[in-house]
């Protein structure tokens, strides 16, 4: 089946969340750690306001960047049947549309075979910016990304290996390679699984530095390990490491930070709304002392009261 979304560009075109070589990413609330039927989220920030908004099945349909009262940036998303057809990324400057800076992206999907989708991103005043083209597996799963700029085409493909317990995801752009993504699993002696997702990235084809993380049977991050390549011992050697603490509610109490000899803490306390999701709304940290504030907003409708009723 195709589907096509039409434009007033007049373009039959594909939209995507990710440019580069990545695979499309569609975005929702508990991708911005909400439960529920959050409707809304306004982050209060050290420049403005970040608001995200989202449909009743959770998809994220419009965030905004407010710098003040006459400048602000704006995405919007559009989608069918569970695919994203079109993302507009508007720039306000003193209140007035920045065409030049402001881009659309347009899908064509197809999936009378193997899946296929393309990407085209122009310009509010119509100038073209990228096209990018999708393939996929019997499995659906990512292959290869042809990224076509006004004077340069770009492969990437994807290759995927298996051993043992170990997954590998290697990327390599035309030709060289570009990042790989292990994925593997471990018992605690406790006897609990953990996950063990090992990214490397590479530059010009030379490993430049690696992120190792450590999520427990709970999805919750239990280390991050920065590496960076020596050259000299031709090797990745640890640069730092943080390890996280959660209490028994799996709320996130502390962050332990080592860097060389090196050792600070950082400690998290969280204020939550009143209702059932219990959504945090404010989180300090110490001993920066800095807060982080969150207004949400929920589909559900309030339960009826004897004053209502």
């Amino acid at each position: 089946m195709i589907k096509y979304h039409n434009h007033i560009f007049s373009f039959i075109l594909l939209v995507s969340c990710v440019l580069h070589g990545q695979d499309i990413k569609l975005f929702k609330a508990q991708d911005y750690d909400l439960k529920g039927k959050v409707k809304s989220c306004t982050v209060v920030t050290d420049y403005g306001k970040e608001i995200f908004d989202f449909d009743e099945n959770g998809f994220l349909v419009q965030s905004t960047t407010e710098y003040n009262d006459r400048d602000k940036d704006i995405v919007r998303y559009k989608y069918e049947g569970g695919e994203l057809l079109e993302k507009r990324m508007e720039s306000y400057k003193d209140n007035t549309l920045d065409a030049s800076s402001s881009l659309v992206n347009f899908y064509e999907i197809d999936t009378t075979g193997l899946k296929y989708i393309k990407e085209t991103i122009v310009s509010f005043d119509k100038e073209f910016f990228e096209q990018q083209e999708y393939y996929y597996d019997e499995a659906g799963l990512l292959t290869k990304v042809v990224s076509s700029h006004e004077n340069a085409v770009d492969e990437r493909l994807v290759e995927r290996t298996q051993f043992k317990d170990e997954q590998t995801e290697t990327c390599f752009d035309n030709g060289v390679i570009a990042q790989s993504i292990r994925k593997s699993s471990k018992k605690t002696k406790s006897g609990k699984n953990l996950e063990v997702v090992l990214r490397k990235q590479f530059v010009d084809g030379d490993p430049s530095k690696a992120v190792e993380e450590i999520t427990n049977e709970n999805g919750q991050l239990v280390s991050e390990q920065l590496f960076m390549f020596d050259t000299k011992e031709n090797q990745f050697v640890p640069e730092e490491k943080k390890i996280f603490s959660y209490d028994k509610n799996g709320v996130l109490t502390k962050m332990l930070l080592k860097k060389g000899n090196a050792e600070s803490v950082k400690e998290f306390i969280f204020q939550f709304d009143d209702s059932e999701h219990k959504n945090w709304v404010k989180k300090i940290i110490t001993p920066d002392n800095t807060y982080t504030t969150r207004i949400i907003s929920y589909y559900e409708l309030e339960p009826l009261t004897e004053e209502n009723n």
